[in-house]
């Protein structure tokens, strides 16, 4: 493959996996504050109840499938004229990317609302909403917004060059908990203004992979960086910080 088609190919997956970001990540936000009571499945009864539960285990199984060994050689695989290893970073990002968008666009809602805030506890509940997706932008600044959102790999390509990794992040929220982003990512389940058992459903089996998950990723940064990380875990907290070494 030339230099030019390999460009283009890189480009094509970049363009592809934002724009299923957007897609994803706007109709989680919208879902999410609606207590996911929005769909566009048509979906009933037992089928319908089968189909949220599918689409709450898919992306905690899929997702740290993915993030391991086997997951990433399967990556590597997905993109034509030997650029799957360079690219691994935007297709991960973009089946991410369907994952979100398949949980929150096909959800079939169960009609239940056991609580809508009105007036000023409606306000207070928009502000907290929104504090946590600020929180978890943050969280993904820090950790390297190339790295989370994929442009790592195909930007790379573009530029015919290779993904250059950082090291692990310890900066910004870095230094006060080792995993921000998971922690955001469960805020942001929690903190939607409508309270539904099914946003209840999702928000419970997701946190507790926010939880036990990154283990798995932090195995991983072991056996990768060794000592370095290991001291890092010795010096910071998992998902709580420590308010006086905030301080």
């Amino acid at each position: 493959m030339s230099p030019a088609a390999k460009r283009a190919v890189a480009l094509v997956y970049g363009l592809l996996a934002h724009a299923l970001f957007l897609v994803g990540v706007g109709g989680m936000i919208l879902n999410l504050h609606q207590g996911m009571r929005w769909t566009l499945a048509p979906w009933t009864g037992v089928g319908a109840l089968l189909l949220d539960a599918l689409l709450i285990l898919q992306f905690p199984l899929l997702h740290s499938f993915l993030l391991g060994r086997r997951g990433r050689a399967l990556l590597a695989r997905l993109a034509p004229g030997g650029l799957g290893a360079d690219l691994v970073t935007t297709t991960f990002a973009g089946v991410a990317a369907v994952q979100i968008a398949l949980t929150f666009l096909l959800w079939s809602p169960s009609g239940v609302v056991w609580w809508e805030p009105q007036g000023t506890a409606a306000i207070a509940a928009n502000v907290l909403y929104a504090a946590s997706w600020l929180f978890l932008l943050k969280a993904l600044y820090d950790a390297g917004l190339p790295l989370q959102t994929g442009s790592l790999g195909w930007w790379a390509v573009v530029r015919g060059r290779r993904p250059a990794f950082s090291p692990f992040p310890t900066g910004g929220l870095f230094r006060v908990i080792r995993q921000p982003v998971y922690l955001g990512f469960a805020l942001t389940l929690w903190t939607g203004p409508v309270w539904t058992p099914d946003r209840l459903a999702l928000a419970a089996v997701w946190t507790a992979y926010c939880f036990v998950g990154p283990r798995l990723k932090e195995r991983r940064y072991l056996a990768w960086h060794g000592e370095e990380f290991r001291r890092y875990q010795s010096e910071v907290p998992y998902m709580a910080p420590r308010l006086r070494r905030a301080a």
